[in-house]
């Protein structure tokens, strides 16, 4: 027999040692401390096994099958509404973009909020609008929400219409919506047009939070007071949660205004600050920085909230109409 051709014996699954196998030429004597060439292909370029010789059963199977997809005990791929075939980012992994990566595995969360179970401060930065600085013409506004490295964790979009800022200013009513990375609509705030005379206290601020949009998770409600701004945090079921009390004075001259996030007993918990950005920015534009504080293990719902709440309190007190501060001592 050619000592380079294979032994025509017939093949057995897993090529059992024959007397005088590995005697023949050509192959490393027995307990040389070699193996001997493998005369089946390598795994993945065929399959593993020749065709069965006569009287031979199908070998057994070396490898497990493929699995159908969410067969087998594997999970299906968890995919992102709005992007097909795409599977959000994994924690820990970068995403292009400079966004935050998405937590996964969150139960019980709505979709889009499994940012904030990750986070216990949120930066909110107001875009720069050229034209309403320079004209004074009321434009939509628009936000980037990071967390504290910088990565974006949001998009905010105010929906309005033109005559509606330009005749109620900042006292308009608006629809905010807030996007993720895929500008998946994740959050929906929604202001009515209300008084904002601390004369009335039967019309006071109020803001809807619904995620998914439809889906109320939450409200804002301004309790009435004079001397200092004060609202109340509530749930799905309009039971308080948390209290927010602002200054006496809301003036952001070189330095920031904090409004405190109290417990129900009255303990603080967190904080929403309008930070300084700036004489120029300050003077010139109403593209304002803002800072939310808040406990790591708070409900995620009630975190939507307290955002909802940073936004109502930028339109009621740091908003500029027609270029015009709008700050004041107490309510007046």
């Amino acid at each position: 027999m050619n000592p380079q051709q294979q032994p025509q014996a017939p093949y057995a699954p897993y090529a059992p040692q024959y007397q005088g196998y590995t005697d023949q030429p050509g192959y490393p004597p027995a307990g040389g401390g070699g193996y001997p060439p493998a005369p089946y292909p390598p795994p993945g370029t065929g399959s593993p096994y020749p065709p069965a010789a006569p009287g031979y059963g199908q070998p057994p199977q070396m490898y497990a099958p493929n699995q159908p997809y969410g067969g087998g005990g594997y999970q299906p791929v968890m995919v992102q509404p709005g992007m097909p075939g795409h599977p959000p980012p994994v924690m820990g992994q970068p995403v292009p973009g400079g966004w935050m990566p998405i937590p996964q595995g969150i139960p019980n969360c709505p979709p889009g909020l499994e940012y904030l179970t990750a986070i216990d401060q949120l930066l909110v930065h107001q875009k720069v609008e050229l034209l309403e600085a320079f004209t004074g013409f009321e434009t939509a506004n628009k936000y980037t929400v990071k967390n504290t490295l910088g990565q974006k964790v949001y998009w905010a979009m105010e929906d309005t219409g033109c005559c509606n800022r330009m005749c109620c200013g900042a006292a308009r009513a608006f629809d905010m919506k807030i996007l993720d990375t895929y500008q998946n609509e994740v959050l929906h705030f929604n202001r009515p047009l209300r008084c904002s005379s601390c004369w009335f206290p039967c019309c006071l601020q109020t803001m809807e939070v619904t995620a998914p949009p439809g889906n109320v998770i939450g409200y804002v409600e301004q309790d009435w007071s004079i001397l200092t701004p004060q609202f109340s945090i509530k749930n799905q079921n309009g039971e308080t949660v948390l209290k927010i009390s602002g200054p006496f004075c809301t003036f952001s001259i070189c330095g920031d205004v904090e409004f405190e996030v109290l417990s129900t007993n009255g303990t603080q918990v967190g904080k929403i600050s309008k930070q300084w950005s700036g004489l120029g920015r300050e003077m010139f534009t109403d593209a304002d920085h803002f800072g939310i504080n808040f406990p790591m293990d708070l409900d995620v719902r009630v975190k939507a909230t307290l955002l909802g709440a940073l936004f109502l309190i930028d339109y009621m007190f740091f908003e500029k109409s027609g270029n015009k501060e709008q700050d004041r001592p107490g309510m007046f």
